[in-house]
């Protein structure tokens, strides 16, 4: 695989990852790195990148969606969306750093749109814990091999 097919395919694994879709990028990731066919540090901004998009766009759903609550095709339960916001007004902004964090992350992107958080906001601490992820998977890679 060319480095632009490398690129590209980390990019698209990582976006889709963070969305509400099914999908892991971690171990493209790791086949990647022990490849040593890319730089590293390109390669974590990549998967960094690609993440941290994917989570802006579960940020914007949240913030198109929520006007459609009250509506019976709704996909979110209105406990379960009250129950979301309750634990974010409670945890606020700094729960965005758990946006890396399987099962919990991904919705906790969208209800971030839905409360409203400044988007600038919203970017910097989710691109912080998503780094954080990679940088430390990348390590562990490298320290393994």
């Amino acid at each position: 695989m060319g480095d632009w097919g490398a690129y590209s395919g980390l990019f698209l694994s990582a976006f889709v990852a963070a969305t509400l879709l099914p999908a892991a990028s971690e171990a493209l990731l790791v086949g990647l790195v022990l490849s040593e066919q890319q730089p590293v540090a390109t390669l974590l901004l990549v998967a960094t990148v690609g993440n941290v998009l994917g989570s802006a766009v579960n940020w914007a759903l949240g913030r198109w969606i929520e006007r459609f609550r009250t509506r019976p095709w709704f996909p979110v339960k209105p406990q379960a969306l009250e129950r979301a916001q309750a634990w974010y007004q409670r945890y606020g902004k700094w729960s965005l750093l758990l946006s890396w964090a399987p099962v919990i992350g991904d919705p906790l992107t969208v209800v971030a749109g839905v409360m409203r958080e400044p988007f600038p906001v919203f970017l910097l601490l989710v691109t912080i814990a998503k780094f954080g992820r990679y940088g430390v998977l990348t390590l562990l890679t490298l320290g393994l091999s």
